[in-house]
């Protein structure tokens, strides 16, 4: 039985809040070992506080092309995330972090679970959108896992009335995001191009928070608490 493939998005924040976050990693390493009898995973991680902290060091310079530098260092962030994954897990430790889809497909032949971080510039992406690409490519699910339990109507770190949402189309979700202005290491969920890509191409979307229990039911078709988002 050939495996169906799920791009997972993991939040730099979930990696590294602040210390490297081994107590989580080491249950989402579990859950996903214990999935990989009918799934093949792609892993897409982001930049988190590491790419902010570089971002933020450019903000108050005069450079011609700043949101650019800013955004090869957010790539920059994602790979090293995704190359410190791919040693955590024992995964593909000799090979490169891919760079390029076809690099992907490649190693997924001989493994399981295959790290990434953005795979290349552009303009007013993170690595959201490379995960929503992925997705495309491979006619995959899409899993968002991130440090909120799901998608709200604002951000429930900062106003204790954030209203929790459980599903959403995908129109609708794209008019939220697009109400947020893009900028490099930006907090919303799921940036604004992946937000048109997953409407565009109608792919099932899912934002979870950090308890994997619930990354484990989506892979189990139980039910779950985070937002889906589908047509």
């Amino acid at each position: 039985m050939k495996k169906k493939v799920i791009i997972i998005s993991l939040g730099g924040s979930l990696i590294i809040p602040n210390q490297i976050n081994t107590e989580f990693l080491n249950e989402f390493k579990k859950i996903l070992l214990k999935n990989t009898k009918k799934y093949k995973f792609i892993v897409v991680c982001g930049g988190g506080k590491t790419a902010r902290i570089y971002i933020k060091g450019l903000e108050n310079e005069k450079l011609k092309n700043k949101e650019y530098f800013q955004s090869l260092l957010g790539i920059s962030a994602t790979r090293l995330n995704a190359r410190f994954m791919t040693y955590f897990f024992g995964e593909n430790t000799h090979q490169g972090i891919p760079h390029e889809i076809n690099e992907i497909k490649s190693l997924l032949k001989n493994y399981n679970i295959v790290f990434c971080g953005a795979l290349k510039y552009a303009k007013d992406q993170t690595s959201d959108s490379t995960s929503a690409n992925l997705a495309y490519y491979f006619k995959a699910p899409f899993i968002n896992l991130t440090n909120v339990k799901g998608l709200y109507n604002k951000n429930p770190k900062k106003f204790r009335t954030a209203k929790f949402i459980p599903e959403i189309s995908h129109k609708n979700f794209l008019k939220i995001a697009k109400k947020i202005k893009f900028k490099p290491g930006q907090h919303f969920v799921l940036d604004q191009k992946a937000a048109k890509i997953i409407k565009k191409h109608d792919i099932t979307t899912y934002i979870l928070g950090s308890n994997l229990k619930q990354l484990h039911n989506v892979l189990n078709n139980k039910h779950f608490i985070g937002t889906i988002i589908e047509s």
